[in-house]
């Protein structure tokens, strides 16, 4: 018995550079990047799947989380179970997501980084947004693949109403490339949508009058238009973001003071880690003018005082805690998404261009599915009004039938076993077999019925004899013709189609827009050291050995016409002599 093994020569660098690269697309299609067309990636489509699949709707109860991640996971993503419920907490969070896709009911974390309770201790059901990005997936139209065993199907995108990329924004690091798409406000984007289709040769500085920037889910300021419309116009740009804080007086009497007071912060900013940071700022002395710091959010929303000293300038401190503190942070744009099986860096119009594209192809595979059913059912119709007319006819043939086989074959026109029908009940005794069936054929218009129809004759309840019973089925005919003949023009004309489109994104506008929470500045946000300085009197001091000293006229007393620095005068710093002489100069 010959046991060789037939031997080939690979080329390692070969081997290794296939390798890789399959390696990397795996990673960058099925794991890290989301799809342009619903802004998902493979794991959250998966879950909300499986909601969709266990019934787990707005409108019914909570389910644990642990039976989704279950249900995910043994079904369509066996990837670790910490994988899913990372993901539905995010989903859940309304401080990570603009509009949250989970409705969540327990320990969800906190914008503190908390984290979220065990998947046995919470329980989740989908928004009702949710609903918006499965609409109509029972209706062939997206296509569906094999999951992982092949012994289900999955969907390859969910047929989303509205554009969820850009509505919720995406992070993800693949091989290579990474992606930051930053959340948008859900009404501004039906409103660029929507003008984009009535006029698709729309510029993208024309775009941006309906998308004026992005809009995070913790509120705060956008510093800056310029960088914003060059992300929008090559994919890529840098943010600046910063902290609502206002100057206010707090306290009574004599302890009455000035302080800073934080009530929102820039988007993925860790409130925690932030009160820690300025802490650790004022205990290095690197931060002066605090004599107080505390976190007083609650449930009504966040806030962060910072209590002053009473001779410190709070203008001047909230610029230093705008310089050395996450409250002013940069958000990094990378507009990378999965368009036709490739990753690719997309501008604003594209991305809304791509979704357009694709609610085209939704729209259009609905309303070839709906004129099917639609057809369908006009043809039972048609064949029970044509029976019902026909009933002095159809009635003895079904009675006399030996079997329903044969009643159906009657009925589809297979008189075969049909020779003689004298001895039938409802019959008069002198009529023919040929006089019975051409008078049949007269009545229904034809030889006989088609399958579907002679099955809903034989299934056709005695109450629909009655008369009423009856217009109801000519009111329903009526009614479904005038369905198809719409269907049919929707299919046959591109406006109609484009209408259609237009009017769920309204819809979709009136249910789910809101107003925008985070407010966007033109200018930019640029400190100057000027901004870090206080602005006061100062008494400078030149010594005859060639020292100066800078004093604020706040430390000196007065003494009837002397004035005495009470600063300790050991503390001199040395000057060179070419800055002493420039700055006795000016002084005198």
């Amino acid at each position: 018995m010959d046991t060789t093994l037939d031997k080939q020569q690979i080329n390692i660098e070969d081997e290794m550079r296939r390798s890789y690269l399959d390696y990397a697309m795996s990673v960058i299609i099925g794991r890290a990047l989301p799809d342009v067309r619903d802004g998902l990636k493979p794991v959250h489509r998966r879950v909300l799947w499986a909601m969709q699949e266990l019934g787990n709707y707005h409108n019914k109860a909570y389910k644990k989380s642990a039976r989704v991640v279950g249900e995910c996971l043994g079904k369509y993503h066996p990837h670790g179970d910490m994988s899913v419920y990372d993901t539905i907490v995010r989903m859940a969070q309304d401080f990570s997501l603009r509009y949250p896709l989970v409705d969540g009911q327990g320990n969800f974390g906190s914008v503190d980084g908390d984290n979220a309770a065990a998947a046995r201790y919470t329980e989740v059901r989908m928004q009702k947004l949710t609903n918006e990005l499965l609409a109509d997936i029972e209706k062939e139209t997206v296509d569906f693949q094999p999951n992982y065993d092949e012994s289900l199907s999955e969907p390859k995108v969910l047929p989303t109403r509205f554009p969820n990329l850009l509505a919720n924004g995406s992070e993800g690091i693949a091989v290579g490339m990474a992606t930051k798409i930053p959340p948008h406000n859900l009404t501004e984007l039906l409103d660029g949508t929507i003008a984009m289709i009535k006029k698709p040769e729309m510029t993208i500085d024309e775009l941006i009058k309906f998308i004026p920037g992005p809009d995070f889910p913790t509120a705060g300021f956008i510093y800056g238009r310029d960088e914003i419309h060059r992300a929008y116009k090559t994919g890529r740009g840098i943010i600046q973001m910063r902290a609502r804080a206002g100057i206010d007086r707090i306290g009574r009497g004599e302890r009455e003071k000035d302080a800073i007071v934080v009530t929102e912060i820039p988007y993925q900013v860790n409130k925690a880690k932030l009160i820690e940071k300025i802490a650790e700022l004022v205990h290095e002395k690197k931060l002066d003018g605090i004599s107080e710091l505390r976190d007083e959010s609650n449930r009504e929303g966040m806030r962060i005082v910072i209590e002053m000293k009473r001779d410190a300038i709070p203008q001047v401190v909230l610029n230093k805690l705008y310089k050395l503190t996450p409250m002013q942070s940069s958000f990094g744009i990378i507009n990378i998404a999965i368009i036709d099986g490739q990753p690719k860096v997309l501008n604003l119009k594209q991305m809304l261009e791509a979704f357009v594209d694709f609610r085209k192809e939704v729209v259009r595979r609905r309303t070839e599915f709906e004129l099917r059913k639609a057809m369908a059912r006009a043809h039972i119709l048609e064949g029970l009004n044509k029976a019902i007319d026909a009933l002095d006819y159809i009635i003895p043939l079904i009675r006399n039938s030996r079997a329903v086989d044969e009643a159906k074959q009657f009925l589809t026109g297979n008189f075969t076993n049909l020779h003689e029908i004298k001895n039938w009940k409802g019959i008069s005794s002198d009529k023919t077999l040929a006089g019975f069936l051409k008078d049949l054929e007269k009545v229904i218009g034809g030889i006989g019925f088609s399958d579907i129809q002679a099955q809903a004759i034989l299934d056709l309840q005695l109450r629909r004899l009655s008369a009423l019973e009856r217009q109801k089925i000519i009111d329903e005919l009526e009614a479904i013709l005038k369905h198809i003949a719409e269907l049919e023009a929707i299919l046959a004309n591109e406006h109609l189609l484009r209408q259609v489109i237009i009017d769920e994104l309204v819809e979709v506008k009136r249910q789910f827009g809101d107003a925008r929470r985070t407010e966007i500045v033109d200018a930019g946000v640029e400190l100057s050291i000027e901004d870090l300085i206080p602005d006061e009197d100062v008494a400078i001091t030149v010594t005859n050995q060639g020292y100066i000293k800078r004093t604020p006229v706040a430390t000196y007393s007065k003494q009837g016409r002397a004035a005495k620095d009470d600063s300790a005068q050991k503390r001199k710093t040395k000057i060179s002599s070419s800055i002493f002489l420039l700055l006795r100069r000016t002084l005198i």
